[in-house]
């Protein structure tokens, strides 16, 4: 089978930085069920661990951790799924990824995929729709009914701000304040729905001043936060509660004790990568996501379509997270 690969971490702007590769096709067996993928999208993660993660010795590691495509094999534990079902997922950090013209997946991780949308615009959900799921109700269990309360979202037009403000505004009565720093993000957000609209690239605090709201119950930062810490602690309400995602090199919660602020990390991989009871929640999800895009409730979030998934057009998504530019999804369609 075709795939995309690399076997040294590489700045992307070189040759070999990922490279067109031929893989013998894997073989389902348990739980797992092999998948022809159809189409792919692209997250800041790929390019993290193409940066960090060596690949075993003459070996080619293949990234990519969001698919959609068929179900073209099943392994003899898999009870969810048949040959020939449409399904979409965001995989496992642990495998082999999706950026190849088969992929294995554990049945309890994937859903079947949104019956109103292409492959390419379902495969933009699975990663950033469970991120921001498990972040707003598994870990901070966001108050849905409360409609005096708040929410500032730090970074979010980005793939999982793009999905995490569209369940707060149908599933939650909060306000939402969302950052961007550019008009088309500003203007992004405000089509997904965003109540207010502030500058992360100025001072948080003298943002939010500017809207005459009372303190935010809840702050998510999606990036930047060692860039935004000190303005959260200074925004946020005391006794509330502070959820991340992303990796700051240093990172000190003790100005938060004065306030009481609980804080909660997410990690989308955890449920995968540690076999946790709970893994099928995972599949849950997928699915409930797939019945609010259905009803039209909730959008997907593809931002740009790179064409193809090769090395060239890859390098290009990979190029284009990097910079940190990127609205909404990337995806790539398997040829």
């Amino acid at each position: 089978m075709k795939a995309v690969g690399y076997q040294e971490n590489l700045s992307i702007d070189h040759k070999n930085a990922l490279v067109d590769i031929e893989l013998p096709t894997p073989k389902a067996i348990g739980k797992d069920i092999l998948v022809a993928v159809k189409a792919v999208s692209v997250n800041p993660v790929d390019y993290k661990v193409r940066l960090a993660v060596k690949s075993e010795p003459e070996e080619w590691k293949v990234l990519g951790w969001d698919a959609a495509g068929i179900v073209a094999e099943v392994g003899n534990d898999v009870v969810d799924f048949k040959v020939g079902d449409s399904v979409y997922y965001a995989g496992d950090i642990t495998r082999s990824g999706s950026n190849a013209q088969y992929h294995l997946v554990d049945e309890r991780i994937v859903g079947h995929m949104p019956k109103s949308l292409s492959f390419a615009e379902a495969a933009a959900l699975p990663l950033t729709s469970l991120t921001a799921w498990e972040l707003l109700f598994d870990r901070m269990e966001i108050d849905t009914k409360n409609a005096n309360k708040s929410i500032l979202v730090i970074g979010a037009a980005g793939g999982v701000g793009s999905v995490l403000v569209q369940l707060l505004k149908q599933k939650t009565q909060l306000t939402v304040v969302g950052t961007a720093s550019r008009s088309e993000t500003a203007t992004w957000l405000q089509n997904l729905g965003v109540d207010y609209v502030i500058n992360h690239k100025n001072k948080l605090s003298d943002e939010y001043d500017k809207l005459a709201l009372a303190a935010p119950d809840y702050v998510v930062s999606l990036n930047a936060t060692e860039h935004h810490f000190d303005e959260i602690v200074k925004i946020i309400k005391p006794q509330g509660k502070f959820g991340l995602i992303d990796d700051p090199s240093q990172f000190n919660i003790m100005p938060l004790k004065s306030k009481a602020v609980a804080t909660y990390f997410e990690f989308m991989f955890t449920r995968s990568m540690f076999q946790t009871a709970d893994i099928r929640k995972q599949q849950e999800i997928l699915n409930q996501i797939a019945y609010l895009i259905d009803e039209k409730v909730i959008k997907t979030t593809v931002g740009q379509h790179l064409g193809t998934l090769n090395s060239v057009n890859l390098k290009k998504a990979h190029a284009m997270l990097e910079s940190g530019t990127s609205k909404g999804k990337i995806v790539l369609e398997v040829g």
